[in-house]
């Protein structure tokens, strides 16, 4: 049976894998940042700064992403600010990022053994010499296969934006199905795009993990020879 697909409509799907990639490294970029701050807070010596961040991340783990988008894309323009769908989803996903990578983190840093925080104080390093100086280069590698493998949900979450006219790569599959109406055969190969972003990433993940355990191992029976 022939099909309605040409090339043109492959074209559209590449360009919405594209701008599926720019949303995701928004996201991942301003969720980054704002995971780190969320990080600092929920390890903080002081109580105010932990329950802030902590309040922060129990109500946007508690909040589905799609309703996120809907606050974003229209709640913003009852108060007078005006959004585009770009924007709104960009924001959106950097709000919902920032929530989990900043517990990933937190985790890692916690995870760093309290020995290493007394040994770099007998050094008479501030705190936060000490965090930058000793800590966070211990916990960077226990934060990175799970940072990366969070990326590919990051990835697979932007497919959300379509719901409110952002034109990513499930959007721009909705457009050309509406056109030509078959569905199977076109988000078939949405899957597949899809896949080719994750699977790369997936992977990466995967040898980062079996790697970060083998560096640990390989600690272990140096401190017991």
């Amino acid at each position: 049976m022939n099909s309605a697909i040409n090339s043109a409509h492959l074209v559209f799907l590449l360009n919405g894998a594209f701008w599926t990639l720019v949303l995701s490294l928004m996201a991942f970029v301003g969720g980054g940042l704002g995971g780190f701050v969320i990080a600092l807070g929920r390890t903080s010596p002081f109580k105010v700064l932990r329950m802030l961040a902590g309040t922060y991340v129990q109500i946007v783990q508690g909040t589905p992403l799609l309703v996120i988008l809907f606050l974003t894309f229209f709640g913003l323009p009852t108060l007078g600010l005006s959004i585009s769908p770009m924007l709104a989803a960009g924001l959106s996903l950097t709000i919902y990022v920032s929530a989990y990578l900043g517990e990933i983190w937190r985790g890692a840093l916690q995870s760093v053994p309290r020995a290493q925080w007394e040994a770099a104080e007998c050094l008479a390093l501030s705190r936060t010499q000490r965090l930058f100086k000793v800590i966070l280069p211990q916990a960077v590698r226990i934060a990175t296969p799970p940072t990366i493998g969070f990326s590919v949900q990051i990835i697979k979450n932007t497919s959300l934006a379509s719901v409110v006219g952002f034109v990513e790569l499930t959007r721009a599959g909705q457009l050309i199905n509406n056109s030509i109406f078959e569905p199977f055969a076109i988000y078939m190969i949405v899957a597949l795009l899809y896949f080719c972003l994750c699977f790369p990433v997936s992977v990466l993940s995967q040898r980062l993990e079996r790697g970060g355990g083998a560096s640990r191992l390989r600690t272990l029976k140096a401190v017991s020879a």
